[in-house]
């Protein structure tokens, strides 16, 4: 494949931004293009899979992850685009597989957000950022989360605890 590419996994969430901008930035950098990949499942996997219903409508599965790309790419880098050539992608299938797949040559650069993993969880089930690093033919990056994402999801806990949040602990 003659175009360079960074290949960048979205989900939405604010992780997935911040790796949006970390890959907008590294093909800046590359003077490569950037793809922004969303996987998309229907619920319960869809025919074929175990509980599978024919009433799926996949239709509006695909549509509502195409809107979501959509708000994430406006979110992250506004009306403007973010500077270099893009291309948005939705795929059905698994974070892991499609992401593993879309970054499938050896020039590509795969940037995910790591996320936050609690430890019980990634001994049972690993991240999508830990399988990419083990499975993609090319380099990854894990970018991190926003340590403002972490104040969040502080905030989230005391509230879901109904406990008092001094603003003062977020600054520090």
């Amino acid at each position: 494949m003659d175009e360079r590419r960074v290949v960048a996994g979205v989900s939405g969430g604010p992780g997935s931004l911040t790796a949006l901008h970390r890959a907008a930035d590294e093909a800046r950098l590359r003077g490569a293009g950037l793809w922004a990949v969303l996987a998309w499942q229907p619920p319960r996997g869809g025919l074929g899979s175990r509980g599978s219903c024919v009433c799926d409508t996949y239709p509006e599965y695909r549509d509502a992850a195409a809107a979501r790309l959509r708000d994430a790419l406006v979110t992250a880098f506004g009306p403007g685009g973010p500077g270099v050539p893009l291309k948005a992608q939705i795929v059905r299938g698994t974070p892991r597989a499609v992401l593993t797949d879309a970054a499938r040559d050896t020039d590509d650069l795969l940037v995910v957000g790591a996320g936050r993993r609690y430890r019980p969880l990634g001994a049972l089930w690993p991240s999508v950022a830990r399988h990419c690093l083990a499975h993609a033919p090319c380099p990854v990056l894990a970018v991190p989360p926003n340590p403002l994402e972490a104040q969040l999801h502080a905030v989230r806990r005391r509230n879901a605890w109904r406990l008092r949040l001094d603003a003062r602990e977020l600054a520090g």
